[in-house]
Formats: C-alpha cells, sequence, structure tokens
C-alpha cells in the first residue's frame, strides 16, 4: 500500500472515531441548561393550575391552602451531588385521589445524555463510593429527566413500594452513574 492509502484510512477511522465519540459522550451537554417550571397536578383534573407547593417539611403532612383537598407529603430529602453538582429538594406527595408523584423543586444539575429519574432501595452515600449504586438493587424509573433545572413532577405508579425504595438518583443511564441522590425520609 502507499503512504497516501494509509493516510487516508487512518484519517477515515479517526473521523468515524470521532464521530462515535461525540454520539457517546456528547460533551456540549456539559454547557447546555434546559429549565421546566411545572406546577403541581390539580385536585379536580390532571392538568396543572396550581404553582403552589406544599414545602417539604419535617412536621405533619402539609396542605396546600389552595386546593379543596389535602396533599400529603409522604417523604422529602436534599439532593446531595454525585458525578456533577446537583442541589435542590424531593418530596413524595399524595394527592387528593391517593395517586402519588416525585415532585423536584429547585433542581440544578448538569445537563447529560440519557437522564433518568430513578426512585431506588439503594442508600444515598456521599462521594464516589455513591456514584454508581443505584442500579445494583431495586429501582424503578419513573422516566427521563424533563430539564435539569427548575421543578417537576413524576408519577410514581401504584405498585411502588415507599417501604422499600427510599432514595431518589438522577440517574445517567448511558454511562451507569448518579448525578445526584436524596434519602427520602418521612415528615
Amino acid at each position: 500500500m502507499t503512504k497516501r492509502v494509509i493516510a487516508a484510512s487512518i484519517a477515515g477511522l479517526l473521523l468515524i472515531g470521532a464521530g462515535i465519540g461525540l454520539y457517546l459522550f456528547q460533551p456540549w451537554r456539559l454547557v447546555t441548561n434546559t429549565t421546566i417550571n411545572e406546577s403541581l397536578p390539580s385536585v379536580s383534573s390532571s392538568t396543572s393550575t396550581d404553582s403552589s407547593l406544599p414545602e417539604p417539611s419535617q412536621s405533619a403532612p402539609r396542605v396546600s391552602p389552595t386546593q379543596n383537598a389535602s396533599i400529603l407529603t409522604l417523604a422529602t430529602g436534599t439532593f446531595i451531588s454525585h458525578e456533577y453538582e446537583t442541589t435542590g429538594r424531593a418530596a413524595v406527595l399524595q394527592l387528593p385521589d391517593g395517586s402519588r408523584i416525585l415532585r423536584l423543586t429547585n433542581l440544578s444539575t448538569s445537563d447529560g445524555p440519557d437522564l433518568k429519574v430513578w426512585i431506588t432501595d439503594a442508600p444515598v452515600i456521599k462521594g464516589k463510593a455513591g456514584w454508581r449504586v443505584f442500579d445494583d438493587g431495586s429501582y424503578v424509573n419513573l422516566g427521563n429527566l424533563k430539564a435539569n433545572k427548575g421543578n417537576q413532577n413524576y408519577t410514581i405508579p401504584s405498585d411502588v413500594d415507599l417501604k422499600k425504595l427510599t432514595s431518589v438518583s438522577i440517574w445517567c443511564d448511558r454511562f451507569n452513574v448518579s448525578f445526584g441522590a436524596v434519602q427520602l425520609q418521612k415528615p
């Protein structure tokens, strides 16, 4: 083979490798942000009309003053950072119809590829030791992370046992790592 053919082959392989690397790692997502500010689902329908959130507290379950019936706070917690700095709060709320949602408030984390919201049975461990534990046991995928900033709701299926699944992770499914997590505690 000539030197030109070898050089062209190497250049082609490097180009293919770069394309695959960009697809897998999506480095631009480290500097992009998306924001969402969902309100709580209303009592009378599934549309969101109330922007107030019963602030998670360590006291008795809270009631939203603009709702006709009680919204109970079943568990709350504050995010800790794992792979990327992550801040905000999580609350498991029971709506008057008995359905439950995971409410993330003031969430701020890095954007990333293939981010999911998981409710799990893994303990929340600070530091690198806690980055990869959430897929070791039981977990339920509540869906794709809607935005890396803001307030958002995720429906918790009725068959999820909240006595067993007591933590939440913003999970990067592509690289099997937690961006941040919350240990849920009863108020």
